[in-house]
């Protein structure tokens, strides 16, 4: 199995709070963390020390706003968009990047954690789901 997790926060998020976050979606929904091959948010949040030491060793694949704007999601926000320029930032940068490994072989994204909401984070996690043979 195949996962990306898409992260959502406010600036100057805990790394405790990220953890946290990211430990409840994954006992929530019976995901294995293991299983996480890539970690997304927004370009303004590539350097947000929270995430980053929340994640580690992993690395955090991010994109322009506009570029997330774009992604259909099902929990969009006006307030996220106030702030953040875009409707999404977890539901989208996870379904964005999970569509990138996915890849031409017809392979598909699917959303298996909605946005969940932590303190001042949001997360959602995107299986990336084979083409059968």
């Amino acid at each position: 199995m195949t996962l990306v997790v898409g992260i959502g926060s406010v600036r100057g998020v805990s790394a405790a709070a990220v953890t946290a976050l990211l430990d409840r979606l994954h006992r929530e929904h019976g995901l294995d963390r293991h299983a996480v091959r890539v970690y997304a948010s927004v370009d303004h949040r590539a350097g947000e020390p929270g995430i980053l030491a929340a994640i580690a060793p992993a690395t955090l694949r991010t994109y322009p706003s506009a570029t997330l704007d774009v992604v259909t999601v099902p929990n969009p926000s006006a307030r996220v968009r106030e702030a953040a320029g875009t409707r999404s930032v977890a539901e989208a940068a996870a379904l964005l990047a999970a569509a990138e490994l996915a890849g031409p072989d017809g392979a598909r994204a699917v959303l298996v954690a909605p946005k969940m909401i932590g303190d001042g984070v949001t997360a959602a996690a995107v299986r990336v789901v084979p083409t059968p043979r």
